[in-house]
């Protein structure tokens, strides 16, 4: 029986193996504040916060606080004013940066409104200018299920933000009294933006925040597949907000068929700081992708009809292995091609290539069911991804035998690297253009619109795809 000594030992190892393992998730999200200041003014004017600064209640609020505090030469002052409201108001361009507190961003709303006030000492409305800023932070919040969520708090303004100005030339009468009307604003404006302009930023955040988490949650079409994407947790880093994704294969049910979690399969995330969002996806999640667009399937050519070049030279090499099987060819000579399991990605930097295991029977008429021959091929074929619009396509360019071997044959048995040219010619002019033609409608990246985007553009590293906005070269495939 093991002694305590053993057992702690092994936790101990167990606990510093677990601390070498860099678990990944299956996509990354970067999302730059640009992109969260233009949502979330987005979300305001579609909140009608510019109507709401308009109707906020100068007059009775001002008139509320000299009845309850201020000395009876003030409210005398201010019976001389018939009504006081904001006149135009407008919110300027927001600005979200980096907090100096770690793991959280500050939203700053400048606002600037004209307050008009009405006295019977004067025929002309008196008019004010006054500035001011709101201000809030964005961070992350664990509710009591363990889930972590962005949250936009501790909304606020203060006089120390607030700049008043008279905006006319008046007597000094009516100076004094817009001074005494700006010495009363400073305390109330503050109050009432808190009170009145917050809760619809807070609320306007909540809805940008969650459009977004639904955009993401959108099943990404992979032809009868799809696959879906959700949060496992966020996170801000610097000036970005992380989002790490989990994703799952989904077949035409919508039944999950895979689940891809963090895993210590490795991921390459490349600085953001140059691009406005990035969605980073681990190359396993981009070879199901690829599986999903390209099902295994079965060619039968009429190689006479179809393509009677390539049948006149392949008549040629089976005369060289056997003239009496060359002799039982008939017009009708088929070809099967059968792509076997699935293909299989490889990415590089900036490179990838897809393999796969294809078996080959010749027939030497329509009706035969007995192939002279069947040839395993292991065959591969440069993979070019690239954009069009907001949509990422791959294409396969070339296609080569790497390995022939020799399965079956009913002739004269011979060396399978014989027809390693024209089993190559005929899987490029029928294997090829079918595949091709399954990928031609690409995938549709929905982020890249609902992001603020036309297009997108894509790159690879050793171990995922990035998929960033376009730059001027969008469009152009990444090799050659």
């Amino acid at each position: 029986m093991a002694g305590p000594w053993t057992f702690t030992f092994l936790c101990g190892l167990l606990a510093a193996t677990l601390a070498r393992a860099t678990l990944n998730p299956p996509a990354v999200l970067d999302i730059g504040t640009e992109i969260i200041r233009d949502k979330l003014t987005q979300e305001l004017e579609d909140s009608n916060a510019i109507a709401i600064l308009q109707q906020l209640p100068l007059h009775s609020t001002i008139m509320e606080k000299t009845s309850r505090v201020l000395g009876s030469l003030i409210q005398a002052a201010l019976k001389n004013i018939m009504w006081l409201k904001v006149t135009s108001a407008s919110i300027l361009q927001l600005q979200v940066q980096a907090s100096a507190s770690t793991q959280e961003l500050v939203v700053k709303i400048p606002i600037s409104l004209v307050a008009g006030f009405k006295t019977p000492l004067i025929s002309t409305i008196v008019q004010l200018h006054l500035e001011t800023e709101a201000q809030a932070t964005i961070g992350l919040q664990t509710d009591a299920s363990g889930s972590t969520q962005l949250v936009l708090s501790g909304c606020s303004t203060s006089s120390e933000s607030l700049s008043i100005t008279l905006l006319q030339r008046v007597s000094f009468l009516i100076s004094s009294l817009a001074n005494t009307v700006t010495k009363l604003l400073v305390p109330a404006l503050p109050t009432l933006v808190e009170s009145e302009l917050c809760p619809v930023i807070e609320q306007a955040f909540n809805d940008m925040y969650a459009d977004l988490l639904e955009v993401i949650r959108v099943p990404v079409s992979l032809g009868s597949d799809s696959l879906e994407f959700d949060v496992l947790s966020p996170a801000i880093e610097d000036d970005f907000v992380q989002f790490n994704l989990e994703a799952s294969l989904l077949d035409s049910n919508g039944t999950a068929i895979e689940w891809f979690n963090n895993s210590e399969a490795s991921l390459t995330i490349p600085s953001p700081e140059s691009t406005s969002f990035s969605l980073v996806v681990r190359q396993d999640v981009v070879k199901a992708a690829v599986v999903a667009l390209l099902p295994t399937e079965e060619l039968v050519v009429l190689l006479d009809y179809e393509l009677p070049e390539l049948a006149g030279q392949l008549k040629a090499i089976i005369e060289v292995i056997s003239e009496e099987a060359a002799e039982q060819l008939e017009p009708t000579r088929t070809v099967k091609i059968v792509t076997q399991n699935s293909p299989k990605l490889l990415l590089s930097q900036g490179s990838a290539t897809v393999a796969q295991q294809i078996v080959l029977d010749l027939y030497p008429t329509n009706e035969t069911h007995r192939a002279f021959f069947t040839l395993g091929i292991e065959a591969s074929s440069e993979a070019q991804f690239y954009t069009k619009d907001d949509r990422l396509l791959l294409n396969l360019n070339d296609i080569s035998s790497d390995q022939i071997y020799l399965m079956n044959w009913a002739i004269e048995r011979f060396q399978p690297e014989i027809l390693s040219n024209i089993t190559t010619e005929i899987l490029a002019s029928v294997l090829l253009p079918s595949q091709n033609d399954k990928l031609s409608s690409g995938i549709q990246v929905l982020l890249v619109k609902a992001l603020g985007f036309e297009a997108a553009s894509c790159s690879l590293t050793d171990d995922s795809l990035v998929i960033t906005p376009a730059s001027s070269e969008q469009g152009s495939p990444l090799s050659r």
